[in-house]
């Protein structure tokens, strides 16, 4: 009986050598992903997020913030290698080389998904499980439809804020504090 040979894993670096096809990829277990462009809604308040971090991260001087298309090999052997919409690395953590040219070596402090109406919900739960077995410390989960942010200290210590409440950056991003709604389009 003859048996499908298997198709090779790709690495972390074969993903960054990829020529440029206006396509996001993420490489899960070594298998390439394919992400389709985001809706209007979803971009805008994706800015949002970065904009009101990047500004509290900078005046305080705690460290980078990375836009949506910023890698991060979260495993080797076989790599993933995710691409949050926008993610936190402390000062403390970036390499004395600097900012990589390639991708973040390592998972972010924080990593901010924003949920699209085409996302499946135990894919996004997947993703928050890799963010922190890789070392991720706190997750924001941004869901538009429900005018939702679920903050994750743990894939599996959750608190859903309203638009009404105030987001904390915790002991991650100590002293952020943001009204949810001043996030939301």
């Amino acid at each position: 009986m003859a048996v499908p040979a298997q198709q090779a894993l790709m690495t972390a670096e074969e993903l960054f050598e990829l020529p440029n096809d206006d396509y996001k990829y993420e490489l899960v277990a070594g298998e390439l992903i394919r992400m389709a462009p985001t809706g209007g809604e979803h971009g805008v308040l994706t800015v949002r997020v970065a904009y009101v971090l990047h500004a509290y991260v900078q005046d305080n001087d705690l460290g980078i913030v990375c836009g949506a298309e910023t890698g991060f090999i979260l495993q080797r052997n076989p790599d993933i290698v995710r691409a949050p919409d926008a993610a936190f690395v402390a000062k403390a953590r970036i390499p004395e080389t600097g900012i990589p040219k390639t991708y973040w070596p390592f998972a972010p402090d924080l990593a901010i998904e924003v949920t699209s109406p085409s996302d499946r919900f135990t894919a996004v739960q997947t993703k928050i499980g890799e963010y922190f077995s890789a070392g991720t410390r706190l997750v924001w989960g941004v869901e538009p439809a429900t005018r939702t942010v679920y903050v994750y200290r743990s894939p599996h210590d959750v608190q859903a804020l309203g638009e009404d409440a105030e987001l904390t950056g915790e002991d991650v991003l100590p002293g952020f504090r943001c009204a949810v709604r001043r996030l939301l389009p």
